[in-house]
């Protein structure tokens, strides 16, 4: 039988007959006996002898095997030896005297963690009438999410090109681009005539110094 239903059906026999302080350990890296250790606590010797019998009615029940069982004569400690699993129903003060849980108790597992059944990825429920269960699956919440990020991105890209392109075929941005060579062109033409008067002006200087020269000589 599998570790995991086993310390399940144990639990389930202890808290039926009202065990106290029900503890369960994880014993793998302590010894190669034994795989888990229960160690619950009984008020009377009747309660000790019923919760040992409940853990063997409920494991054989199940198809699980019983290699032995002691201390049932005095009911002051009973030990369980179900294989893979030993359980120990003490009395309260044969339990604090020898302090099992100083020795195995370095990996204790909480009962609700040991109870659990493992998850299947699918829930069933079921109305209180008795009407036939119906399977639900997580909805593919992410993926839709993903896909319409992915489309709104693409879209907006899309539109973006298209705008721009519809821009720049309108006649107001043809217009205002003509208007600008325009203004290139009267501002290169201005500054050819500024530079053909600067070049004559400087001709024209050149030109007449000769001659003062000569009337000064003259003179």
């Amino acid at each position: 039988m599998d570790i995991k239903k086993l310390q399940s059906l144990v639990i389930d026999a202890l808290e039926d007959v009202k065990a106290q302080d029900i503890r369960l350990f994880d014993t793998m890296h302590l010894t190669s006996l034994f795989d888990r250790i229960v160690i619950a606590s009984g008020t009377s010797n009747r309660q000790t002898k019923a919760l040992a019998a409940s853990v063997r009615d409920k494991v054989k029940a199940e198809g699980g095997h019983i290699l032995s069982i002691e201390g049932e004569t005095t009911g002051e400690w009973v030990l369980v030896d179900l294989g893979d699993m030993i359980v120990h129903i003490m009395q309260p003060a044969i339990r604090a005297y020898y302090r099992l849980e100083e020795i195995w108790g370095e990996k204790e597992i909480k009962l609700g963690a040991a109870k659990r059944k493992p998850n299947t990825g699918t829930k069933i429920t079921s109305h209180i009438l008795g009407s036939t269960p119906t399977k639900t699956t997580a909805s593919p919440t992410p993926a839709r999410k993903t896909a319409t990020k992915t489309a709104t991105k693409s879209a907006s890209k899309t539109a973006s090109k298209s705008a721009s392109k519809t821009a720049a075929k309108s006649p107001a941005v043809k217009k205002t681009t003509a208007k600008k060579v325009a203004v290139k062109k009267t501002v290169s033409k201005t500054a050819v005539k500024k530079t053909s008067a600067a070049k004559s002006t400087k001709t024209a200087s050149k030109s007449s110094s000769p001659k003062r020269a000569a009337v000064k000589k003259s003179k």
